[in-house]
């Protein structure tokens, strides 16, 4: 298993950072135990979870399994995320430090090595949150703070702030990227780049559109209404992005999330198996290697915003 630095921490983490959106959802606990003790065997040591996952279970499940084994917590970097509460309609400074108290319950650890917001809240003012997060740092409660689901104006504000006021920032945005949503590359990969960020890619395989048949139902998992709706709306880039893997000789899910990891822009990307199955397909991506000819190829069937800005269209 590769790793990378995550951004400007000392922290390495691998390539494949393990999801446990499903953990609680999908898949049950016996389940996911299997899972993490899979992905730990095979060197996976960053697991993303969240206090909305499945209201909590997600990570009581991940505490359970670290408390089987407590010897493996000082190899694992753990991330998790914070946003609003039903009770806390805004991202307070008083719900951040008790939303970080109730994750570090649950996941039965003292520490978080990222804890990052889990969507921007424009009514929350930077001081607000950047000083929320810097306590949590001083008091040895998070490792560094992170950002997910950003624009790079957001990103930008963020990164400006806090080099103004001495405080730390954010090292990592957490966003969707894929083969059919490619809009980061427009202006929130130069910006985490500029901010010398790391750049985390979520549904590498688009909700398992990309992984399955031109249906939108992929192997061993239920196919979702929504899934399926915009499997329609994508039928004939599906149809041929599913023939050139199997001219390639490859299946459809390692092309796609072998695709996403050949980024230099990307440090790691977020799987979410369901089962120790979709793992084992999972890891397969890590040893294939995409010839220039065929993201040619990719490229033609999923085209992409043209670059960065403003070169992507206005030069």
């Amino acid at each position: 298993m590769d790793h990378r630095t995550l951004g400007s921490t000392a922290l390495s983490v691998s390539r494949l950072c393990l999801g446990t959106v499903n953990f609680g959802l999908h898949t049950s606990q016996e389940e996911a135990f299997l899972i993490l003790d899979q992905a730990f065997d095979h060197g996976i040591n960053f697991i993303d979870t969240a206090e909305a996952y499945s209201e909590g279970r997600s990570e009581s499940i991940l505490g359970n399994w670290l408390a089987l084994a407590p010897h493996r917590r000082s190899q694992i970097v753990l991330a998790t995320k914070v946003f609003r509460a039903p009770d806390e309609p805004r991202l307070t400074a008083r719900h951040i430090a008790q939303a970080c108290d109730a994750s570090l319950r649950r996941l039965k650890t003292d520490r978080i090595e990222l804890f990052q917001v889990h969507h921007v809240d424009r009514a929350c003012p930077w001081d607000e949150l950047m000083e929320a997060l810097a306590r949590l740092m001083r008091d040895g409660k998070i490792q560094h703070a992170g950002s997910s689901n950003f624009a790079a104006w957001d990103i930008a504000c963020a990164g400006s702030f806090s080099q103004q006021r001495e405080l730390p920032g954010f090292v990592s945005e957490q966003s969707v990227y894929n083969l059919r949503r490619r809009l980061l590359e427009l202006e929130v990969m130069p910006c985490c780049r500029s901010f010398g960020m790391a750049l985390l890619a979520y549904s590498p395989l688009g909700g398992g559109l990309l992984a399955g048949a031109p249906t939108g139902a992929s192997p061993g998992r239920r196919a979702d209404s929504w899934v399926q709706r915009i499997a329609e709306q994508h039928r004939g880039q599906l149809t041929a992005f599913h023939e050139l893997c199997r001219e390639a000789g490859h299946s459809a899910a390692d092309v796609a999330l072998a695709w996403v990891l050949r980024n230099a822009n990307v440090t790691a990307a977020i799987i979410g198996p369901r089962t120790v199955e979709q793992l084992a397909q999972n890891l397969g991506a890590l040893t294939l290697e995409l010839s220039e000819s065929l993201v040619a190829k990719l490229d033609e069937i999923w085209p992409g915003p043209g670059g960065e800005a403003p070169q992507a269209y206005a030069w």
